[in-house]
């Protein structure tokens, strides 16, 4: 990557040195396009990449993509952070890429990261599928795996949640506002996920599972409506579903 990446910074810099900091995320988009390609770099900006699983499709779009190889992420924010790193890795996984680098085009000085896959397209398919904690429905087993192994692990938690929500869901809305108590007052409402009136589904992709994080999720269904939650947690090699009951 490094050998293609070399005058791509520089080029980076030169676009922020004539664009300045203020600037929305497409206009440095298209001129880093135009400065590469008057280069002769192959480069393409908004890439298609679609994830999808049965009737289930996301559309997404790589930000720039370079001699088909390398993939850029660019931004206009205070910082980069974590969830950018993961949105990165969504499309290195998915386009079985091995390299990418977010660009932060908002600070005074570029700020840039690498970012790399850890693990191929056939090692991210290769889980255990934990039930010993699971009571409920066989058909959410049965999707759960089914989805995990099309579309491998290390996705970000929010797009597992989604196509679980559509394969189980598609007459009602999936995310609902339901009230919650405390000793008789009430708390306002707190976001649910739904898989059926009194059934909630949370995805998470902790990387190990404590008796804590299962306490939490106790603690949040005891002042709410629900009354079972299944918690799937999605991590290489590991994918575990448990059921937590309403006491």
């Amino acid at each position: 990557m490094r050998a293609i990446d070399y005058p791509v910074v520089s080029f980076v810099f030169a676009t922020h040195q004539k664009i300045g900091c203020l600037a929305d995320e497409g206009v440095y988009q298209r001129e880093l396009l135009r400065v590469l390609q008057g280069n002769n770099l192959d480069g393409q900006i908004e890439v298609p990449v679609e994830l999808s699983f049965r009737d289930f499709s996301i559309p997404l779009k790589l930000d720039l993509a370079l001699e088909k190889k390398v993939i850029y992420e660019l931004k206009t924010v205070s910082t980069l952070s974590g969830k950018h790193v993961s949105q990165l890795l969504n499309y290195l996984y998915l386009t079985d890429a091995s390299h990418g680098k977010l660009i932060n085009f908002r600070p005074r000085t570029v700020q840039m990261r690498f970012v790399n896959a850890t693990v191929d397209s056939v090692e991210r398919r290769r889980f255990d599928f934990d039930l010993s904690a699971f009571c409920g429905d066989l058909e959410l087993c049965l999707l759960v795996k089914e989805l995990v192994k099309d579309w491998g692990t290390g996705l970000d938690a929010s797009l597992y949640r989604r196509a679980i929500l559509h394969c189980t869901r598609q007459d009602v809305t999936r995310e609902e506002m339901l009230p919650m108590r405390s000793d008789g007052t009430s708390l306002g409402c707190q976001r649910f996920h739904l898989l059926s009136s009194d059934i909630a589904l949370s995805v998470t992709t902790y990387k190990n599972c404590t008796k804590q994080n299962r306490r939490d999720f106790e603690k949040i269904i005891a002042l709410s409506p629900v009354r079972r939650l299944h918690w799937l947690n999605i991590v290489h090699h590991k994918v575990q579903l448990t059921t937590i009951e309403r006491q």
